[in-house]
């Protein structure tokens, strides 16, 4: 006889999704993730059994539940970031899904970060930051990866219409590779060639280049950090109900302008 499959979320728990702590939040993220692994994990190896012609019925089931706990999370998610301004602001951006949205609002406290610099530090993503032996790690694992992970699915959705930071994604991109081509990040090369590195990228190091992979992951960061603000403009407006102060990095550094959050304000 076939398992009973997990029941679906009913309205009384997508009302109990709105009433989570944002440590419960963080907690069932992270737990989100962790559950995708097993079930790319259960999925690799149903393929490899089919394959080898062993029976699968049970591990397939396993899967299947898997994915339906997946969904079930996404649901509570959904419905936890929408009680919040900022959050349906966040989801109506392409590239944002629930998870990632309730993941940003459970982790970044606003009234911790008065400026956007000061996400950017928590999320890693400020080059300056160095972490020592034996120091605390000075930004946020969870939140990092998060933001790699939103860096992505920016990437995946680049090419649709409407997808503003898969977009400045791609335009970041092409700035880079021009950057790259002209010797901007030749101190950058001549630093990396103190490492231990593969033929492949000895290659662009010696010729005072930055390999494609790295030039890839600027771009991707970039238009991180560009979503990441307007992301603590909307926390910041709705907090405190005025302007916050415009990150340096928009306003110099060869961006004549402050680009605008897409869609804000949202009701």
């Amino acid at each position: 006889e076939e398992p009973e499959p997990i029941h679906r979320l009913g309205r009384d728990l997508l009302d109990a999704a709105r009433l989570l702590s944002r440590q419960e939040v963080r907690y069932i993220v992270d737990g989100y993730y962790q559950q995708q692994e097993y079930r790319k994990a259960a999925g690799n190896q149903v393929r490899a059994l089919s394959g080898a012609g062993e029976p699968t019925r049970l591990l397939s089931w396993l899967y299947d539940q898997a994915e339906l706990v997946e969904g079930q999370i996404k649901r509570a998610m959904k419905e936890w970031a929408e009680a919040q301004r900022p959050g349906r602001w966040a989801l109506a951006q392409k590239g944002i899904g629930p998870v990632i949205a309730a993941g940003l609002l459970a982790h970044i406290d606003i009234e911790q970060a008065p400026t956007v610099g000061h996400i950017w530090r928590f999320a890693g993503l400020d080059p300056t930051l160095q972490w020592g032996k034996g120091e605390k790690r000075p930004w946020n694992a969870a939140l990092k990866v998060l933001c790699w992970k939103m860096g992505d699915s920016f990437v995946k959705v680049s090419g649709r219409e409407g997808a503003i930071y898969g977009q400045l994604y791609r335009q970041r991109k092409e700035l880079e590779v021009e950057r790259n081509e002209a010797g901007a990040f030749a101190d950058q090369a001549a630093e990396a060639l103190k490492r231990n590195l593969t033929d492949n990228q000895r290659v662009y190091y010696e010729a005072g280049r930055l390999p494609p992979g790295r030039i890839d992951l600027r771009a991707r960061r970039w238009a991180v950090k560009i979503f990441l603000a307007h992301f603590h403009h909307a926390l910041y407006v709705t907090r405190y109900g005025e302007l916050p102060p415009k990150p340096y990095v928009l306003t110099h550094l060869g961006h004549a302008h402050f680009i605008e959050p897409p869609g804000w304000p949202i009701d």
